[in-house]
């Protein structure tokens, strides 16, 4: 696997302008790439086109089992206390499932949209060395990049070859834009 620094920019000549001073930094050209990173469910692979719906299944079947239990005891409740029909209990059973389950599945949601993600824009991308990556990280941070993230990948023929623009980016805490 190989070290890979990268940086968003938003526009291809701000990247082109980063990747030139890059490589007159000292990169060879063949460890500089870059490429347009589409917005969040454009990644024409993706089964999911909204990554934070991901975690609401989970949520609405926690939600369904809480709500029913919450609703059988309340059903219980209210069939000693007033003597209603059975089907009033039901009734408050399946409503309070319904509702846990809807609670539940916005709370995994909101949780997961909490989630770093890598937002859209052009990636320059540099293959380096441990000794080199925060040189790479410094001329990308001084070229406008931001959001500058460590990876490891394969660098194959000039380019970043197992690029997988769902994973979430790790930052290079030397340059996150909270130590910047």
């Amino acid at each position: 696997m190989s070290l890979i620094v990268a940086a968003r920019f938003t526009t291809f000549p701000a990247a082109e302008d980063a990747a030139r001073r890059v490589i007159t930094a000292g990169f060879v050209e063949e460890d500089v790439t870059l490429f347009f990173v589409n917005p969040s469910g454009q990644h024409g692979f993706e089964t999911v086109t909204d990554a934070n719906a991901r975690e609401a299944p989970g949520g609405a079947e926690i939600g369904v089992t809480i709500g029913a239990v919450v609703g059988a005891l309340v059903g219980v409740g209210v069939f000693a206390v007033f003597s209603p029909p059975l089907i009033v209990s039901l009734i408050a059973t399946g409503v309070s499932a319904y509702v846990g389950s809807l609670l539940g599945a916005m709370v995994r949601t909101r949780e997961a949209s909490n989630e770093e993600t890598r937002e859209s824009g052009v990636l320059v991308a540099v293959h380096v060395s441990p000794d080199s990556q925060l040189d790479a990280a410094r001329v990308l941070r001084d070229a406008g990049g931001a959001a500058i993230e460590r990876a490891t990948g394969r660098w194959q023929q000039g380019r970043w070859a197992d690029f997988d623009p769902l994973k979430q980016p790790v930052p290079l805490n030397e340059f996150s834009e909270k130590h910047a």
